[in-house]
């Protein structure tokens, strides 16, 4: 018991120095060309983290704002988004939905889905507003796309506290709802933060001392985490990833009690039994100004993001291949 402790205690204190050691390391700031300025997917996270910035559940309208800006820009890429409603408190909320149905197996789901809400007082350029225009942009290089399995973008609710890990969720909604109609999801991807890299050495942290020895000390990689009975889904993700982008790829699979593996919506769908991972730039572990002010456009790097989305969106047709997850 003496031991057990002197191993919690450690472990603890080691996570809380990764997470000090980030957060007081000077941020990185990416120089944005002209052209890129003119992208859709900087101008999606201009607009959600500028003109609109903090977008919690305390700022309702500014919620409804963003959801009505996903639906509109969903509208323009030739889609007929639906709603899906979340409720907290008296107050509703939506999930917003798009589908490509399948041809071969429509009873078979691939889905990719991102949150669209901060902490309150952040401008949430990576959390998350990196994920939402990279999904956005995914959407309109998938619409003429026909898949075999049906693909669903999903852009959710309610991901942070205060209802974060609850029932209240949007993704726990979704899941929870698809669980209960039989819906057959075979692989979910969460978007998690994409948009923070670095080339500094030792700028990378880790939950868990040893993982040093495993992995990367420089953040410039993008990591894919999956639980035990997703593993099968992370090395597929991941090995479509690397064929179909030159971002480095590190896969994470691993049980919930090391922390960050959970948190975020991909915990909806494991809670439910469906296989999920979460692809990201390890949030806390490497980003400084996670949940802070400083959370800002200027801190991201928009030429990985485009990488990135190009990879994310042949790894979706991969996946949505009936065979490409089968086998």
């Amino acid at each position: 018991m003496i031991i057990l402790l002197i191993v919690i205690l450690f472990l603890g204190g080691f996570l809380l120095y990764s997470l000090l050691r980030v957060r007081i390391t000077a941020s990185v700031y990416h120089h944005v060309t002209p052209a890129m300025r003119q992208t859709a997917l900087y101008q999606h996270v201009r607009y959600l983290s500028v003109h609109i910035g903090s977008r919690s559940i305390y700022e309702y309208e500014k919620l409804l704002k963003t959801e009505n800006y996903i639906c509109s820009a969903l509208e323009k890429r030739g889609y007929k988004p639906q709603r899906q409603e979340v409720s907290y408190k008296d107050q509703f909320y939506n999930n917003v939905i798009v589908t490509l149905k399948g041809t071969e197996a429509p009873e078979e789901t691939v889905l990719v889905g991102a949150h669209y809400d901060t902490v309150l007082g952040t401008p949430g350029a990576d959390d998350n507003a990196s994920s939402v225009a990279v999904l956005l942009e995914a959407a309109g290089m998938l619409k003429e796309f026909s898949p075999n399995r049906t693909i669903r973008l999903v852009f959710f609710a309610l991901e942070e506290p205060p209802v974060f890990r609850s029932q209240y969720m949007g993704s726990a909604v979704y899941a929870r709802q698809a669980k209960e109609r039989g819906e057959k999801i075979v692989a979910m991807l969460c978007l998690e933060m994409l948009g923070y890299f670095s080339e500094e050495k030792s700028a990378q942290t880790y939950p868990i001392p040893v993982m040093h020895l495993f992995y990367p000390d420089r953040p410039d990689f993008i990591g894919v985490v999956g639980n035990l009975d997703s593993r099968k889904l992370a090395k597929q993700v991941a090995r479509y990833l690397k064929k179909h982008s030159s971002i480095p790829v590190e896969t994470l699979v691993t049980v919930s009690a090391v922390p960050g593996v959970d948190f975020s919506d991909h915990k909806s769908f494991w809670d439910e039994g469906y296989p999920a991972v979460m692809i990201t730039d390890t949030a806390f572990y490497r980003n400084p100004n996670y949940h802070a002010s400083t959370d800002t456009i200027d801190t991201l790097d928009f030429d990985r993001m485009k990488i990135l989305l190009e990879g994310l969106v042949e790894t979706i047709k991969a996946l949505s291949d009936q065979e490409g997850t089968s086998s």
